[in-house]
Order: structure tokens, then C-alpha cells, then sequence
């Protein structure tokens, strides 16, 4: 069974773009992955212009067709309108730095970085286990 997950990128023009992965898509699996390998934004770029993936790197399409990425005129409609999974990634320019955000369970459906995301999940599992 997959993780689902979501990544998307914020343009320098405000536009958004968006594609679905369909495995390994909890913080340690995709999360770190584009944590270590897409911090680059034009890297990035390269990922979803190549459209929806079944893991990072692999093109993946259900019905054996293009599934190119989803686009929004902007962050306010991105949020409104995106699709969500699981695991929901953005990259987005923060004081001039490539700042990775993540909504999830850990995060009760809020957006937060990646690293404050892990705390919580750390947070959540030392909880469950008394």
C-alpha cells in the first residue's frame, strides 16, 4: 500500500505547480528525499515538469497516459484548490532561501517546515507509546 504524497513548487511569478507520488510519501521517505535532493528549485522544476511519479524519479501514469502537472495562477488558489494526499509538500521562497513546507498528520492539516513537521511526529509517536 502507498504513502501518497503531493509536491509542489512556488514560482518566482507566484504561480504554482503541482504532482502526485504515489509511494514513500512520509517524512523520512519523500521528505527527505527532497529534502537533501530538491532544495535547488530548478531541480525541482525538472521533477514535475516530468509529471505525476509512482516514487521520485520514476515517471508514473495510471492510465498508461501523460499525467503533467497540475498548475494555479497563484499560492491563494493553490491552497483553496490543490489536491491533497497524505503528505502534501511545497517549496517556496522564504527571505530569499528555498524553504521546504508540509502538512500532514503530525501537523493536524497545518502547513509547516519539514523540520518543524518532524518534532511533531516525534512528538506524536513518544506520546503513543505509554
Amino acid at each position: 500500500m502507498g504513502t501518497r504524497s503531493t509536491i509542489a513548487l512556488e514560482f518566482a511569478d507566484g504561480t504554482v505547480e503541482q504532482i502526485y507520488c504515489h509511494w514513500d510519501g512520509y517524512l523520512d521517505g519523500v521528505g527527505a528525499e527532497l529534502q537533501s535532493d530538491y532544495t535547488d528549485p530548478f531541480a525541482l522544476r525538472d521533477l514535475i515538469d516530468a509529471g505525476d511519479t509512482s516514487t521520485i524519479g520514476s515517471p508514473y501514469s495510471q492510465r498508461g497516459e501523460d499525467c503533467p502537472a497540475r498548475k494555479y495562477k497563484d499560492i491563494a488558489e493553490y491552497f483553496a484548490e490543490c489536491q491533497q494526499e497524505e503528505y502534501d509538500y511545497i517549496l517556496r521562497n522564504v527571505d530569499g532561501v528555498a524553504t521546504w513546507f508540509v502538512r500532514c498528520y503530525a501537523t493536524d492539516g497545518n502547513w509547516v517546515t519539514i523540520g518543524n513537521a518532524y518534532m511533531l511526529e516525534h512528538e506524536t509517536e513518544e506520546n503513543e507509546d505509554f
